[in-house]
């Protein structure tokens, strides 16, 4: 039995459930369409890049969750899981994690993606363990901050070994899926790094570490 780790966004799902989600809220209008998709993109570009700007990118990303209430949201999310979300689940990506599950290993999510988006889609592959970066909740509204540190890149390490300490799990056989050269760190930490999607740089790093490279689609 071992820890089998995936990253969410063009990994497990066939998409970028953040990016979907700022293009979301433009479509409902609860955003202004225009400025608030050019700044999606730019952000998604940069962070393709690995030149993202993460603080300046949550700022951009939460500020609409502490806009609107939680019965608001939470409805909003509802349809953004039927329309936006449930088209693009991996049957493939849902065998793995079965396998997995089969074998007795310990299922866990971690992702720079906000816990707000993710939570239900996570469930939607039957995985409990979800490390995600925390937006600031205070009488039962998002504020707009980040709680702690944000979960990305060498940040996902900071959230995966405070978990591990919480837990008493251990890193011996791990396996860890991700698409991005931004978890690079994350895949040099585990016994078993496997690209999924690779984004060019990391397909060529895998091929030059003889690193599995799959494609869930």
């Amino acid at each position: 039995m071992a820890l089998a780790i995936f990253d969410l966004d063009k990994t497990l799902i066939g998409g970028d459930s953040d990016f979907l989600w700022g293009e979301f809220m433009s479509e409902i209008g609860a955003v202004d369409p225009d400025s608030y998709q050019k700044k999606n993109q730019y952000f998604f570009d940069e962070y393709a890049k690995g030149e993202l700007d993460i603080d300046e990118y949550l700022e951009f990303c939460l500020a609409p969750l502490s806009q609107h209430d939680m019965p608001t949201l939470n409805a909003w999310h509802a349809q953004f899981m039927s329309e936006k979300i449930e088209p693009i689940l991996l049957s493939k990506a849902k065998m793995v994690v079965d396998k997995h599950r089969e074998k007795g290993d310990t299922l866990l999510v971690i992702t720079a993606t906000n816990r707000f988006v993710t939570t239900p889609i996570v469930a939607k592959y039957g995985i409990d363990n979800l490390l995600a970066t925390e937006p600031e909740v205070k009488n039962n509204r998002y504020t707009g901050k980040v709680l702690g540190e944000p979960c990305f890149q060498t940040g996902k390490i900071t959230h995966l070994n405070l978990w591990l300490e919480k837990t008493g799990a251990s890193l011996e056989g791990a396996y860890f899926y991700s698409d991005s050269h931004n978890d690079l760190p994350m895949l040099e930490l585990v016994d078993n790094p496997i690209v999924v999607h690779g984004d060019e740089q990391l397909i060529q790093i895998a091929s030059d570490r003889d690193w599995p490279s799959l494609d869930w689609h």
